[in-house]
C-alpha cells in the first residue's frame, strides 16, 4: 500500500508546550500526542550522538505499529569520517538499539556537511556499505567494539523486512547525472530538501520512495509555510502516490514552533483529495 507519511523533525522542544502541546501534558507523553495527530516522525537526536536501546524501547512503545520512525544517521559518520573508513562508525551505529524499533523503523536518513562535493568512489563506497533489511543491520551491527557495552547494544532482528535510506547532500555536486546515477544504483533516495536559497533542492527520481525535509519557507528552521505552499506539496505527494511511491516528509521549521501546525496542516490537504 502506498502511503504519504508525513510528520516533524524531533519533537521534543519547549516551545512547543502549552502551544501545540496542549497545557499539562507530561513530557513523557509528547511523542504519543505527535503519533495521535501525525502520520511519522524523524528521529534527530541519533546524528548527534548514540542513543540507548531504552531509548528505542521507549519510542517504539509510545507510537502505534507501522507507525514509521526515521532515524538520522549518526554525525561521526557523515561529517567527522566524512563516509570515508566508516565500517566501524556504522557497526556502532547500527547496534544502539534502531533494531529495537522493529516494524516501526523507517528510513535511515544521512546528512551530509554542505562542504562535501560529489566523489563517486567515497559516495559509491558508503552506499554500498549499508544494510537493505534488518538481519544484514544486525550482521554488521554484531561488529560493534568495545566502545559499547553489552547493555548498550542491540545486534539481533525482532522482524524480517527491508531497510531504505535516504541522502540528503547540500553541496550542489550532487546534481550531477553521475551521482544521481548512483543513488538510483543503490535505490537511495535523494532528499528534496527545502532550506530558503541556503542549499541547493534535488528534485531527482532515485528510489522506490521520496524523502522531504522542510527547514522553513522562507527563514531557515524558523518561518511557517504559507497555505499555496502546502497545497504545492500535496500536490507533489499526490503525484508520488499515483506513481506508486511512498513519501516521507518531515517538517524542520521548529524554532518558532511551527513544524507541527505546518504537518498537521498538510495531512488534512491530503485528506481532502
Amino acid at each position: 500500500m502506498v502511503r504519504a507519511y508525513v510528520g516533524v523533525s524531533g519533537w521534543r522542544y519547549p516551545r512547543w508546550r502549552g502551544d501545540f502541546y496542549p497545557e499539562g501534558l507530561v513530557q513523557r507523553r509528547e511523542l504519543e500526542y505527535v503519533a495521535e495527530q501525525m502520520t511519522s516522525v524523524e528521529l534527530n537526536g541519533s546524528f548527534y550522538s548514540l542513543q540507548r536501546p531504552t531509548t528505542y524501547r521507549r519510542i517504539a512503545e509510545q507510537v502505534p505499529r507501522e507507525f514509521p520512525v526515521a532515524v538520522k544517521g549518526g554525525r561521526f559518520v557523515t561529517h567527522m569520517k566524512r563516509l570515508r573508513d566508516a565500517d566501524q562508525g556504522l557497526a556502532n551505529f547500527f547496534a544502539s538499539g534502531v533494531l529495537t524499533l522493529g516494524d516501526r523503523l523507517g528510513p535511515f536518513l544521512w546528512q551530509l556537511p554542505a562542504d562535501l562535493a560529489f566523489d563517486e568512489e567515497v559516495v559509491g563506497g558508503f552506499l554500498h556499505r549499508l544494510p537493505r533489511d534488518h538481519a544484514a543491520v544486525a550482521e554488521l551491527a554484531a561488529r560493534h567494539d568495545d566502545k559499547l557495552s553489552a547493555d548498550r547494544t542491540v545486534t539481533e532482528p525482532v522482524v524480517d523486512r527491508p531497510v531504505r535510506h535516504a541522502l540528503e547532500p547540500r553541496h550542489p555536486s550532487f546534481g550531477d547525472p553521475a551521482a544521481v546515477r548512483l543513488l538510483r544504483d543503490h535505490g537511495v533516495a535523494l532528499v528534496a530538501s527545502d532550506s530558503p536559497g541556503r542549499w541547493p533542492c534535488f528534485d531527482e527520481d532515485t528510489a522506490d520512495f521520496r524523502y522531504v525535509r522542510l527547514h522553513g519557507h522562507t527563514e531557515l528552521y524558523a518561518s511557517g509555510y504559507a497555505p499555496r505552499s502546502l497545497d504545492r506539496w500535496a500536490g507533489r505527494l499526490r503525484s508520488w502516490h499515483a506513481a506508486g511511491q511512498d513519501a516521507y516528509v518531515y517538517f524542520d521549521n521548529d524554532a518558532r514552533g511551527r513544524a507541527p501546525y505546518d504537518a498537521v496542516s498538510l495531512l488534512g490537504r491530503l485528506a481532502r483529495r
